[in-house]
């Protein structure tokens, strides 16, 4: 393993990194009371009105509308009150336009390719075989609609994602995938058992086992 390689496994998550972690996972579980107090500190490391919103949306691909919406209700509480005592916050950077020709099932598609490494290849398996409708969902609107959205970055969207999915229980295939994602487009597995420590502090021990042990699944398989 050569300097750079030992430079980037010991990589860690920025504070704004960290705190898109902990947004995600409590939204993840309701947990509003300790949400407020991260999406206050979300603010302070210098995330945008806009990401954090980008954020909460996307949490209802990953935990439903009730949860993203009660995010959201929250966020909007937070920003209230700070209005009130003379914070202003930086709105940020609003999504660009999309003026892609291609149709949403290709561009999710290529997306995901993308995130994947992967070339999508042969018949559809699986879910997407059983039940087409679910891969049209998944390309058009998730990795279409939402992924083309450039106020994040793919790896904030990984992390936020991730972060969901080592928060809720019963979800490891999910779980697994998402990291294999992550280490695809950049993220480290040291950034990855960072995640983790937020998850046992933000949710719970058991959680971060789950999540850890996933992971070294995939790395004892690509050591």
């Amino acid at each position: 393993m050569n300097a750079q390689n030992i430079s980037n496994e010991n990589q860690t998550l920025n504070a704004q990194q960290q705190s898109i972690v902990s947004i995600a996972s409590l939204t993840a579980i309701g947990d509003l009371v300790n949400l407020k107090t991260q999406l206050n500190a979300g603010l302070a490391t210098g995330l945008t009105i806009n990401e954090i919103k980008e954020v909460l949306v996307q949490m209802y691909a990953y935990c439903g509308f009730p949860r993203c919406l009660n995010g959201i209700n929250t966020f909007m509480t937070v920003l209230e009150e700070r209005k009130t005592k003379g914070i202003i916050d930086v709105i940020g950077k609003e999504a660009s336009p999309i003026t892609d020709v291609v149709n949403k099932y290709e561009t999710g598609k290529q997306t995901l390719q993308q995130l994947t490494g992967i070339e999508e290849k042969g018949p559809k398996t699986g879910a997407n075989a059983f039940t087409p409708i679910i891969d049209t969902f998944l390309k058009e609107h998730l990795f279409a609609d939402i992924f083309s959205r450039d106020v994040l970055t793919y790896q904030q969207r990984e992390l936020a994602t991730i972060s969901v999915l080592s928060a809720l229980e019963g979800v490891a295939p999910q779980l697994q995938f998402h990291l294999e994602v992550g280490l695809n487009i950049g993220i480290t597995a040291s950034q990855l058992k960072q995640v983790f420590s937020i998850i046992e502090i933000r949710i719970g021990k058991h959680q971060a086992e789950i999540a850890t042990d996933v992971l070294s699944k995939i790395t004892d398989k690509n050591p």
